[in-house]
């Protein structure tokens, strides 16, 4: 009788852990799945670049000067890590921070000498300048998470 306990036990120990790993497992997919593109070279105050994690919005805007606006978020790592913007525009990356203290409280472009301390909870816009066609890329503060924005032409 008590091997049989022990047994159920166990069986119902590892439904448990199955059903924690299934739900990190889906969780995770859903945070770092970056969706399809939403630009059209027609229209270039459309909103551009990659859809947001939610699948609801853009992550890049013109806003009513001209600039463009790159919107990521930093907690565990950069949210979204790829994003599609426009080359030759006067680009703003505006980083959204919300209780974050990880290294990515801390961005690093090496491309321009960047490396800015990020508030625990605000927004920081970075101006990096207009950036011809191709992959720029920036990272935490110890170059865990790393970010890169595809500018096209």
């Amino acid at each position: 009788m008590k091997k049989t306990n022990n047994q159920n036990i166990i069986i119902i120990f590892a439904i448990v852990l199955a059903a924690i790993a299934i739900f990190f497992a889906l969780n995770y997919s859903n945070k770092s799945s970056s969706a399809s593109s939403k630009t059209d070279g027609n229209n270039i105050n459309n909103n551009v670049g990659a859809l947001a994690a939610d699948g609801n919005t853009s992550n890049v805007s013109i806003d009513g000067g001209g600039k463009q606006i790159i919107e990521i978020r930093a907690k565990g790592g950069f949210n979204p890590v790829q994003s599609i913007a426009h080359a030759g525009i006067p680009t703003i990356l505006r980083v959204d921070t919300n209780g974050t203290f990880d290294c990515s409280s801390t961005i690093r472009i090496p491309s321009l000498n960047i490396t800015k301390n990020l508030p625990l909870s605000g927004t920081t816009d970075i101006d990096i300048g207009t950036q011809q066609a191709g992959i720029f890329r920036g990272t935490c503060g110890m170059g865990m998470y790393p970010f890169e924005i595809d500018f096209q032409s």
